[in-house]
């Protein structure tokens, strides 16, 4: 919405003032002719049209005021409105959800109009510990080194600890009590804070935490602020929670529920994004666990299931996140690597010789395969190579 439209919209046409102001005035003379006599009724009409167009001024004037400042407050909503959407819709594109919360506040400052910098402090709900997850304009070094709980901010203290509404801080330096307050805040910017709008960050009921927008004057917000932060904050919680939902959602869709490492779908696709080196081989290994069967048989399907994590964060732990890593179904994994060949093996053999003393023990046999551009060949070899070495190990009558 445009702000030409709301100065259109606040201001009535030239025929809207005449109707306004000749029928009132005609209805007032013709009463006045039928009370008065004729000396009287001009004395009276014209003092009483002079008093009638000043109020009307004055009235218009007024209502035209009022109309803009809601119109300007419709557009802080729908703006807010407009803000959160698109956080949401581009949620994809922020690799952590501290970078959302980076974007958010953001726009939270440029909504709020004395708002020069703010935070974005997370809490714990299990040890009421806060920690400033987003800062801007602040110095985020001297924050991170604050040691305080819910109880110590304002917000608890001015809700009586219900943290349930936004509150307005107007003169920080009078008011606080606590070092923390007065020295550190102050002095984690260039300019001391003086007034800062605080409000609470509600998900599904709990407090998630809490949005500071902070300011160098006194008494900066007011009333409107409040408003228009309570929308903001409600609608930031709605798109937290959307936010994360769609990266549960994404975990779901890429990740193996058990072993938190990609899944096959998100294997196959991470394949096309694979960077060949010019000087190292890229590498196929095909890993499949020799005794998973045996330990479901014989300890249970829960002994099993760890197995298969153990085993998983093993890989991890070796070769991610500077190789692909995924399981591939059942008690099958398999990884895209470079070379050298030699140190992959003597990764690999030590990473047999550590399973193998675990309590109960995990083997497993593995196939390698050098991968060009031929994806398909590349894993049938590896695939191949994996089988030969099970098979020999039947032979041989050992895990």
């Amino acid at each position: 919405m445009k702000h030409a439209k709301t100065k259109y919209i606040s201001y009535l046409g030239a025929k809207q003032h005449l109707i306004l102001l000749i029928i009132p005035l005609l209805l007032i003379s013709i009463i006045t002719f039928i009370v008065f006599d004729e000396v009287s009724t001009y004395l009276y009409l014209s003092l009483i049209s002079c008093g009638y167009i000043i109020c009307y001024v004055i009235t218009y004037l007024a209502h035209r005021q009022n109309m803009l400042r809601l119109w300007q407050h419709l557009e802080h909503v729908i703006y807010i409105s407009d803000t959160t959407y698109e956080l949401v819709n581009l949620s994809s594109q922020y690799d952590s959800e501290q970078a959302f919360l980076d974007a958010l506040l953001l726009k939270a400052i440029n909504v709020i109009d004395d708002a020069e910098m703010g935070s974005i402090i997370l809490v714990d709900n299990q040890t009421n510990q806060l920690q400033f997850e987003s800062v801007i304009g602040l110095n985020s070094d001297a924050l991170q080194d604050i040691n305080f709980t819910l109880k110590d901010t304002f917000l608890y203290r001015l809700t009586q600890g219900r943290c349930h509404k936004t509150v307005v801080i107007s003169n920080i330096n009078a008011k606080s009590p606590k070092q923390y307050d007065q020295f550190v805040l102050p002095n984690a910017s260039t300019k001391p804070i003086c007034s800062t709008l605080s409000s609470p960050i509600r998900i599904d009921g709990e407090l998630y935490g809490m949005m500071n927008l902070d300011s160098n004057k006194i008494d900066a917000f007011g009333d409107y602020d409040i408003n228009l932060v309570n929308i903001l904050t409600s609608e930031a919680a709605n798109a937290i929670s959307l936010y994360q939902k769609s990266k549960k959602i994404e975990l779901l869709a890429d990740y193996d529920g058990l072993t938190e490492l990609y899944n096959r779908k998100k294997f196959d696709a991470m394949i096309l994004q694979w960077q060949h080196h010019p000087e190292l081989a890229s590498y196929i290994i095909i890993l499949d666990m020799d005794n998973l069967k045996p330990l479901n048989d014989l300890h249970g399907h829960q002994a099993g299931d760890d197995a298969l994590k153990t085993f998983a964060q093993s890989l991890k732990s070796l070769w991610h996140p500077h190789f692909l890593v995924a399981r591939y179904g059942g008690d099958e994994f398999i990884v895209l690597c470079r070379g050298p060949i030699n140190i992959l093996e003597q990764q690999i053999t030590q990473l047999q010789n550590d399973l193998s003393q675990l309590n109960p023990a995990i083997y497993f046999s593995y196939g390698f395969a050098q991968y060009d551009q031929d994806w398909a060949n590349a894993f049938k070899q590896a695939d191949h190579n994996m089988y030969s070495q099970k098979r020999m190990k039947k032979q041989r009558n050992q895990p």
